[in-house]
């Protein structure tokens, strides 16, 4: 299909291309950061890949594990790797359920209800439904996804094609929308993109000019935007 309109659904992933994940945590992270004395020497691309490391090797050792359970677990390990003060539980705790505080990238509520008018939305997020739920009534504005799986629906994260294997089965039983009429669309190369090739689903990489975590040095999309808005308007367009 060479026409984005020849669609039927797009499935998201959430953190990173409709909700600025890498803002979040450094956000969550900086009343850790401010405890050290004088200005911290840390960069951001220090910080996240460090982050980035931590959780993909926590998610795979535990892919049951809640997703704030996830960043509860590494914030300890984190800090240590950062040479920041060792947290309190308390502190730990606050750095995962930060998740459902996260912002919303300034184009994404109104983009997704333009998406809305063309296809069926659904979520596969590497989240739990907890944390998604606050997202959701929070900066995405209460958004009508038409579906929601998340990886405490799954009990695997992404970039596991099980995820993708279950999103295809959980489409075509509700809404009998088969593999070519759905469009992946992500920033993450790592999570989204490569294993949404592998499965044999088309994709729609939203860049997110910037972005640190979930990169590869290998490309792979059907279509490319630097926004979601962007995407709206060419949808819009066509």
């Amino acid at each position: 299909m060479s026409s984005l309109k020849a669609y039927r659904l797009l499935t998201f992933d959430v953190y990173g291309t409709l909700v600025d994940w890498e803002g979040g945590i450094l956000s969550a992270l900086e009343p850790s950061i401010a405890k050290t004395s004088g200005e911290s020497k840390l960069s951001r691309e220090q910080i996240l890949h460090a982050y980035h490391d931590l959780e993909k090797s926590q998610q795979t050792k535990t892919p049951s594990m809640l997703y704030c359970d996830v960043l509860t677990t590494i914030h300890a390990p984190l800090l240590a790797n950062l040479g920041l003060p060792a947290p309190t539980e308390e502190e730990s705790i606050a750095f995962g359920e930060s998740v459902g505080n996260w912002p919303a990238f300034p184009d994404t509520v109104a983009a997704l209800r333009r998406l809305k008018k063309y296809y069926k939305l659904v979520v596969l997020s590497n989240v739990d439904k907890q944390s998604f739920a606050k997202t959701n009534a929070g900066s995405l504005e209460g958004v009508d996804f038409d579906l929601i799986l998340t990886a405490q629906d799954i009990g695997s994260y992404k970039p596991d094609l099980n995820n993708f294997a279950y999103m295809l089965s959980a489409v075509k039983a509700e809404f009998g929308i088969e593999k070519d009429q759905v469009l992946q669309t992500a920033q993450s190369q790592f999570h989204d993109h490569h294993p949404a090739q592998k499965s044999g689903i088309k994709s729609v990489w939203i860049v997110r000019p910037g972005a640190t975590m979930g990169n590869l040095e290998e490309n792979v999309f059907d279509w490319k935007f630097d926004t979601l808005g962007e995407m709206a308007d060419a949808v819009d367009s066509s």
